[in-house]
């Protein structure tokens, strides 16, 4: 399913997510959480696109609808040419094979009571792509080719150390040869010394199998070493897209800029005398989101307008897409 370089995998058209609020004895709706409100990107062959933005924002609920495991409230997602957003269960399940996840903990996403080689080859087992006799020596090739020895395929989850763990969530995630695979935070919850082991071995995997990857972070001076390109997201809607390179050196949007002065350098001369930008008050409830632009309340060049126009994604050349109406 792995397309030629350069074409168009998966893309995102005006996708939205809605989660209800209901209360009451009948569970009434009252209210929607927009968790992810008209998002629009594309994912192109054996690239890896970073998505990032604070706790919250709706980067996973991006990538869980992209999935679906959730089911869009509206939008479409195309993948490898077919509309998956409102497809049923039975026609996309074999679709799934080209998709694979990598979760953010790798201590909750591992069944404790399954042996590891049970758990990377649950979706062989699942979409019938081996028989019995070829099942050990596939789950065996998936071992050597994250790094783990195959000898450890009878252990159970509480055997393995974090990084090893993670090594297995990889592993699984490869087992049915996926084209693109979402990784959810990969890294977050690994010390520091195992997390640059991990992103290698993404990136050598990529490489190697052709694989394209969807990346959610919020540390972006991973997402910059690994990314072709990064969306920046806030309070559910994407603000800045643009090449990694491009997005570093220029950054256009307030919200990318002071994400960005929060990235320590290690150099004491230069992190002296780099401007600092503190945004002020708190990231608004998605519940209750601002009118207009929803950064505008902590945007140090809002203007009246601001509150008023939402201002759409554009292209201000360069295939540098910005939603700010200052820019």
């Amino acid at each position: 399913m792995k397309g030629t370089q350069g074409d168009t995998l998966a893309e995102v058209k005006n996708l939205k997510m809605y989660f209800p609020v209901t209360r009451g004895l009948l569970r009434r709706k009252v209210a929607d959480i927009k968790a992810v409100d008209d998002v629009s990107f594309q994912i192109k062959s054996r690239e890896t696109l970073g998505l990032v933005g604070e706790s919250g924002c709706g980067k996973t609920t991006v990538g869980r609808c992209i999935l679906r495991l959730y089911h869009p409230t509206s939008g479409q997602i195309l993948f490898n040419g077919h509309d998956i957003s409102a497809m049923p269960e039975r026609k996309i399940r074999p679709l799934r094979c080209g998709m694979g996840t990598i979760f953010q903990d790798p201590f909750g996403s591992l069944d404790p009571r399954q042996t590891a080689g049970s758990i990377v080859g649950e979706p062989l087992r699942i979409h019938g792509m081996v028989n019995r006799r070829d099942f050990h020596e596939r789950v065996s090739e998936l071992f050597r080719l994250v790094g783990l020895d195959p000898s450890m395929m009878d252990r159970v989850p509480h055997e393995f150390s974090g990084g090893q763990r993670q090594r297995l969530g990889v592993a699984r995630a490869l087992a049915c040869r996926p084209a693109l695979v979402v990784c959810d935070e990969p890294i977050s919850a690994l010390d520091v010394s195992i997390q640059a082991q991990i992103i290698n071995l993404l990136e050598g995997l990529q490489e190697k199998l052709g694989l394209t990857y969807l990346f959610i972070a919020h540390d972006l001076s991973v997402v910059r070493h690994i990314s072709n390109r990064v969306a920046v997201m806030y309070l559910g809607r994407i603000v800045e897209i643009t090449s990694s390179q491009e997005l570093y050196r220029n950054p256009l949007h307030p919200y990318t800029r002071a994400l960005l002065s929060a990235v320590p350098i290690p150099d004491p001369v230069v992190e002296e005398k780099r401007e600092r930008i503190f945004l002020k008050g708190e990231v608004p409830s998605p519940l209750n989101r601002p009118s207009g632009c929803h950064f505008h309340p902590r945007c140090q060049l809002a203007i009246a307008d601001c509150s008023q126009v939402m201002p759409p994604l554009r292209d201000v050349g360069g295939s540098h897409e910005v939603s700010c109406i200052r820019v």
